[in-house]
């Protein structure tokens, strides 16, 4: 019988490789699915679903590790299950954002001439905007692109709890000057690529920070670190923050709920930003 040791599973990459460091099998287990790969000629996946020890699932995520596309298997607390491209990469409405990427790629980001920060605005409140913006944050990683996200809303932050990220310190943080960014950003658990600014800490005065020479300085540096910047924003019929946000980043993406959002509102909200010198890159209907 010929003896692999685990060390040499371990650090080859293989399938077996990410199954083991992933907790889904053991190094036990794993000389059994080589034994059984080696008697039958198999292919190590088959041989370890044969023996019972992973589930097809488990072999489609190792696949995914094996060629930089990363994503979570159901049931990992790291991150919400509302994040649904860090679960479900295949799912039906992740191919619709990935529909969106494609879009941006061709009709907003331009690295040469620095056009990476997105805003992704909306006139109401529950209308999609955090959870586009973490999806879209989500699949430009996938994609390879350095990510960062980031939760300008100041007000009713959500992508700490989306992330399940501490937000002790965060952008707020940043604009009163309270530390520096490299200790505010934190990379996001099982998705290599990703990394998220938090709002950080409720201020009292959040459109004054945001119009600070601060924001403009502390996205100035990102896109010399980052190739592509998501910022979340406030409602824009709530206050005037998310247009100071998108004058900011230079684009904006408009997000509109079916059956929630007015044309009207919308339409004024896209031509304001546009006088501020806003570029719409596009709109996105959130049927959620």
């Amino acid at each position: 019988m010929d003896i692999i040791p685990y060390e040499i599973i371990k650090s080859n990459g293989s399938i077996g490789a990410i199954l083991i460091d992933s907790g889904r099998l053991s190094p036990e287990d794993a000389e059994a699915v080589l034994r059984l790969q080696k008697e039958r000629g198999l292919r190590f996946g088959d041989a370890a679903i044969e023996l019972g020890f992973v589930t097809d699932q488990d072999i489609q995520h190792a696949l995914s590790c094996q060629y930089d596309y990363p994503y979570l298997l159901p049931g990992d607390q790291r991150i919400s299950e509302s994040v649904v491209a860090a679960f479900q990469p295949f799912n039906r409405m992740v191919e619709q954002l990935r529909v969106l990427r494609s879009q941006l790629m061709l009709r907003w980001y331009d690295p040469i001439a620095e056009c990476k920060t997105l805003a992704i605005v909306s006139p109401g409140s529950k209308e999609g905007r955090s959870f586009v913006a973490a999806n879209l944050a989500v699949v430009f990683s996938q994609l390879g692109e350095r990510t960062l996200l980031i939760d300008a809303d100041l007000r009713k932050p959500d992508q700490d709890e989306l992330f399940r990220t501490p937000n002790s310190l965060g952008l707020s943080s940043i604009l009163s000057d309270r530390c520096r960014p490299e200790q505010a950003i934190q990379r996001v658990n099982g998705l290599r690529a990703l990394s998220l600014l938090p709002s950080g800490p409720k201020p009292p005065n959040p459109q004054e920070l945001l119009a600070r020479p601060a924001f403009a300085t502390l996205l100035h540096q990102a896109r010399g670190q980052f190739d592509v910047i998501i910022i979340d924003t406030p409602a824009a019929s709530e206050n005037a923050d998310a247009q100071t946000i998108a004058a900011r980043c230079g684009a904006a993406l408009v997000v509109a709920r079916k059956d929630m959002t007015s044309a009207g509102p919308a339409s004024r909200m896209a031509a304001f930003m546009q006088q501020g010198g806003t570029h719409i890159v596009g709109a996105v209907m959130n049927n959620g």
